[in-house]
């Protein structure tokens, strides 16, 4: 709207005033008046209006990303094609390849970690020993994850762990728990692919209580990382263990073993071990080399073998009862059954039967998880605190012996001694019997390795250094001292301590942590000198020193009750005089000097009695704890803790 007297109009005016007045001091009648400032708008109002369309020109093209979306889509093709491989690995190949992948990047991930911070002040980690420690934690982890194979790989390491940091010692020593056991049906599925027929047929079984038919237990009473163990009793009364592979293992096997890129001997060991029909062949030849050997007959028992029950991944054999190596106090607490009379089973006498009713009602009562194998703890009495009342010297002394011929004079060896796999029951005698179950992983010792291995224990119980050296020169084994005393669990007084004057040299005089540091980096590389030429070691001494390892282990945890050293020393110096494969000249030879070993051996009685006497008196704990703590001291020297107790079980 316009002013009329002036022509201007409303925004104008606005513009005209005054923004601020300050408040006047005087009178307004005595200042002077001012006009207020005036524009002029010499133009007409006009409203304002779009331009058109025509009058933009030509629009701009929109900016385009075609880097941004190229990478978009492939990122969405990679997604789709990961998510489909690992579909189709985990249909069909039960995860073998996300399993080895997961392998392969943990290894890259441990190897950058020990290659940016083993050193004596790691940049990224607060010490050696916690770079150790979560480096154990991924690996442990990982194996638990992936199972199968690898748990079993797992359970290798434990065994010989005694040289890794102690973090890995504590770290494995859980290794031994009980794997997860597959359910029923995929058990079932492995029985009928490998006979064709359901385990109803195959066993002869009922699962709704046919009294004419067997029984059998759909959940298992043992898991481990290959296998599972389920109770049976056959149409004709025999109880059985049955042995179900898992399903998964064999899709997974052969890209675990490609995965794990270990010594082609150990893989050819770790791939018979999944086969139960090999198991079976090792079972039944143990069992006859015990029946023909007069010192263990009647001492040890190898459960049988029902053949036409077994298969590539299903093996049958007989049910054990028993006590297990570790069970220390059923073991040992006084027996309460009768006078004259043995444990449920022993010396293979047949087991009583379940009572019918029992099992109908429990068939009944649980459709799967029934319980069905009658329980045979009665010389535990009802207070159980009654046991089989055996000596453990007699109980180490059979299994030192056992292992010891299969070692020294069969050249068959059991590689997985560990107390899982040995039962102990009570001969009407009083004296114990020996039950080894798990043949599945052995060793062929050749009649010429085996002659040379006998000859350098007994060397090694007469300190004979120049024929020491002789044999493990034929070994491509250049550290005489250090194999000796991995072999004997102790240390080796014999030798001339070279390597050991060699690691510790020059690391007098620095700070803790350089130390160690330098001693373990010239262990590596002492330990690569023992096994330079690949050619002449036999692979055979790797599942050798398992053995021993594992038997040095539950003699210590039985509180040391026997002298291994002299009984397995002994075994070796007599199977030389016995060896079915020398010459009539040969053994004469070596009986001589056979009984002149025997003197020698006195040698090892006197220190075994020493460390029983301060036993007796509360100042030791045995002689395998006194050559443990001997061991551990000369470790340290190197920047090796050693840590036994991950083999106690």
């Amino acid at each position: 709207m316009l002013n009329s007297s002036i022509g201007l109009c409303a925004r104008c005016l606005r513009k005209a005033r005054p923004t601020h007045q300050a408040r006047p001091s005087h009178p307004s009648h005595l200042l002077p008046q001012y006009a207020p400032r005036r524009s002029l708008q010499t133009q007409q109002f006009q409203p304002f209006t779009p331009p058109t369309p025509s009058s933009l020109g030509k629009a701009a093209p929109p900016k385009a990303f075609p880097r941004t979306r190229r990478w978009s889509r492939r990122l969405a093709y990679l997604a789709l094609f990961t998510a489909a491989v690992y579909g189709l690995d985990r249909q069909f190949y039960a995860s073998s390849l996300t399993r080895s992948t997961r392998c392969f990047g943990l290894a890259v991930v441990v190897a950058a970690d020990y290659k940016i911070n083993f050193r004596p002040h790691p940049p990224l980690a607060p010490s050696i020993p916690a770079l150790h420690a979560r480096n154990a934690e991924r690996l442990f982890d990982l194996l638990r994850v992936n199972g199968g194979l690898y748990l079993k790989l797992g359970q290798a390491i434990a065994m010989q762990s005694a040289i890794l940091p102690p973090e890995f010692q504590k770290m494995f020593a859980k290794m031994f728990d009980d794997a997860t056991q597959n359910t029923w049906a995929e058990a079932a599925k492995v029985i009928e692919e490998d006979f064709g027929k359901s385990p109803q047929e195959v066993f002869g079984v009922s699962f709704d209580g046919d009294p004419e038919k067997g029984v059998m237990e759909r959940t298992a009473r043992a898991s481990a990382s290959v296998a599972q163990v389920h109770w049976a009793r056959l149409k004709d009364g025999k109880e059985v263990a049955i042995k179900i592979q898992k399903r998964e293992i064999a899709q997974q096997v052969g890209w675990d073993l490609w995965a794990f890129n270990l010594v082609p001997y150990i893989t050819e060991r770790l791939l018979l071990e999944t086969d139960f029909v090999n198991e079976a062949d090792n079972a039944e030849r143990m069992e006859k080399l015990v029946a023909g050997e007069p010192r263990l007959c009647g001492r040890v028992y190898i459960p049988k073998v029902y053949r036409d029950l077994t298969s590539k991944r299903v093996m049958t054999a007989e049910w054990i009862e028993g006590v297990r190596l570790w069970d220390k106090q059923n073991l040992t607490a006084p027996w309460e059954g009768r006078w004259r009379q043995g444990s449920p089973g022993a010396g293979g006498t047949p087991l009583e039967p379940p009572k019918q009713q029992d099992v109908t009602a429990a068939l009944h009562s649980n459709l799967v998880n029934e319980k069905l194998k009658p329980n045979r703890d009665w010389w535990n009495n009802e207070d159980s605190n009654g046991g089989l009342g055996l000596s453990l010297k007699d109980v180490m002394t059979t299994m030192i012996d056992l292992f010891s011929a299969q070692m020294f004079l069969w050249g068959w060896v059991h590689c997985d001694p560990h107390p899982g796999n040995i039962f102990i029951r009570r001969l009407p005698s009083g004296k114990p019997e020996l039950v080894l179950i798990d043949h599945g992983l052995y060793i062929h010792m050749k009649p010429e390795f085996r002659h040379q291995y006998s000859l350098f224990w007994k060397s090694l119980m007469t300190f004979d250094n120049k024929k020491i050296g002789e044999i493990v020169q034929l070994w491509g084994i250049n550290n005489a001292d250090i194999f000796a005393s991995a072999t004997l669990m102790r240390p080796y007084k014999g030798g001339d301590n070279s390597t050991s004057a060699e690691i510790k040299k020059g690391l007098t005089g620095k700070q803790q942590a350089e130390r160690a540091y330098e001693a373990q980096q010239k262990m590596r590389k002492g330990v690569k000198e023992i096994l330079s030429d690949e050619k002449k070691w036999p692979q055979e001494l790797i599942f050798i020193g398992r053995n021993l390892r594992i038997v040095q282990g539950n003699n210590q945890f039985l509180g040391s009750p026997v002298n291994r050293i002299k009984i397995t020393g002994n075994w070796a110096s007599r199977s030389l005089v016995e060896s079915p494969d020398l010459s009539f000249g040969e053994k004469v030879k070596n009986l001589g000097r056979h009984l002149l070993f025997k003197f020698v051996l006195f040698s090892s009685d006197v220190y075994f009695y020493a460390a029983k006497v301060k036993q007796l008196f509360g100042a030791g704990g045995g002689m395998e704890d006194d050559m443990e703590a001997q061991m551990k001291h000369i470790a340290k020297d190197f920047g090796v803790e050693l840590n036994h107790s991950v083999f106690e079980g």
